[in-house]
């Protein structure tokens, strides 16, 4: 998940603001869009998946693909329909024009990529660094510290840029092919390994602890977090040229690209890990290098996979940070969220908020937890964005733009809203994570209407 931010043409007073430079072709917005899919999930929570669906790992995978695929489609015509306005809360603004609905699609936003860093912060603290330092690391300390450094880095104030996310692409995604090498050597050529038995059998089989339709329907609950970070992509419209045309062939060829790799991992791993290694495991790749190419260093693998949760813990608490800042500068939630420290010109206010909550969640729960948490905010957002998609059609425009088939929409809708409920296997515990966190943010709407008594603001402005 990248930063929910865009610019607004219209200055203050009526005065044009020149434009965004279009510097984005095809190529750049296709690694752009697999970059920010490619995280902390595939890295650190694909045994949390394997332990609930068991040894059929890739059928959640291949399910999150097709609920996001339908619901990429919704933000296709969306982008095609607004180019230069990006973002799930304008979007639900404009479809139903309640103030407090698009606050809660704001807030909510904000919750996931917190929970998502908080997450990240479990996956840096746990196999991963063991297999750097050895053993014995304090995990919890280490989580709480990474929180801290990426505030630090936070309130420092980082800017990126388009071509920096392709180097940080590349990087994670050697990652990832150094483990679709090394496992399908050792299936198909063979491996070095004695003990290594690869078991294709295990990926038929189901979680016999439940009913297989519970076990799958919790697993994807769970997956669908690998497959977040595409909507993302809809604030990079208006510096993409003729985005009309090159915003469906490079999200829904970037989604393909990354549910593929997934798939083929997933088959990878279940093959040559057994099921009960994988849950417990928060390296899990890192048993799939060792099992298949035990000569690879471990440290080598552990250092990429590091630097892949690190980056999107980053990206997530920048974009969590500067929401409430945005939030703050509508009036929306209490004005202090708005200060910015005058040396570094960060919302540091903002930045300590989120922090804060990030060391709770870190702190309180664990990482398949937080991941879940993650997917759960996120799916109910996708869900009301796909209803407004519907809503809108009745809104036209001058110039065209992709227009996704009725049923599309309808049915992400309801495969969003399946997926969030907890006729998916939800446990009530990731109710309560969610319940809370979006509490907060109606106390703080209270207290600014008590004393603002203010509830109306610009929408458009939360993505500035």
């Amino acid at each position: 998940m990248a930063n929910e931010q865009t610019v607004n043409d219209a200055a203050p007073g009526g005065a044009q603001e020149p434009g965004l430079k279009k510097v984005m072709g095809p190529k750049l917005l296709l690694f752009f869009v697999v970059g920010d899919i490619l995280g902390t999930t595939i890295y650190s929570l694909t045994g949390k998946v394997a332990g609930l669906v068991g040894g059929a790992l890739w059928i959640p995978f291949l399910v999150s693909f097709v609920v996001a695929f339908l619901t990429a489609f919704s933000y296709l015509e969306l982008v095609g329909k607004y180019p230069k306005a990006g973002g799930a809360p304008l979007y639900v603004h404009k479809a139903f024009g309640i103030h407090f609905l698009t606050f809660l699609i704001a807030f909510a936003v904000m919750c996931s990529g917190i929970t998502s860093a908080s997450s990240a912060a479990q996956a840096f603290s746990g196999d991963y660094l063991d297999a750097i330092f050895g053993e014995g690391v304090p995990s919890l300390l280490v989580a709480l510290g990474f929180v801290l450094l990426l505030a630090a880095v936070n309130f420092r104030g980082v800017g990126e840029s388009v071509k920096m996310n392709v180097v940080l692409t590349c990087i994670e995604l050697t990652g990832l092919l150094i483990v679709i090498a090394c496992g399908l050597w050792a299936i198909f050529v063979g491996n070095s390994n004695a003990d290594l038995v690869p078991d294709p059998s295990r990926l038929g089989q189901l979680n016999t602890e439940t009913t297989p339709l519970l076990a799958i329907t919790s697993a994807t609950a769970l997956a669908f977090f690998a497959m977040v970070g595409f909507e993302d992509s809809v604030n990079m419209a208006e510096e993409t040229r003729d985005p009309t045309k090159n915003f469906p062939r490079a999200l829904l060829v970037g989604l393909t690209i990354t549910a593929s790799i997934y798939l083929v991992i997933a088959l990878i791993t279940s093959t040559l890990v057994p099921t009960d290694e994988l849950a417990g495991s928060s390296g899990p790749l890192l048993l799939v290098v060792q099992a298949a190419a035990p000569w690879f260093p471990p440290v080598v693998f552990s250092i990429i996979a590091l630097f892949a949760v690190t980056n999107s813990a980053l990206i997530n608490m920048l974009m969590a940070s500067r929401l409430v800042y945005g939030m703050a500068n509508e009036g929306i939630v209490p004005a202090v969220f708005g200060k910015v420290h005058r040396a570094r010109r960060t919302p540091w206010v903002s930045i300590l908020f989120t922090s804060i909550i990030a060391l709770i969640l870190v702190s309180l729960l664990d990482i398949g937890s937080l991941g879940s948490t993650t997917s759960l905010l996120l799916l109910a957002v996708f869900a009301v964005v796909n209803v407004a998609v519907l809503v809108l059609r009745k809104d036209k425009v001058q110039h065209e733009h992709f227009k996704a088939p009725t049923w599309v929409p309808v049915l992400g809708a309801i495969l969003c809203a399946f997926f969030a409920s907890p006729l998916s296997g939800r446990p009530a515990t990731e109710y309560y994570i969610a319940g809370a966190l979006l509490g907060i943010g109606v106390i703080f709407w209270l207290i600014n209407y008590f004393i603002k008594g203010q509830t109306k603001f610009d929408a458009e402005a939360l993505n500035k």
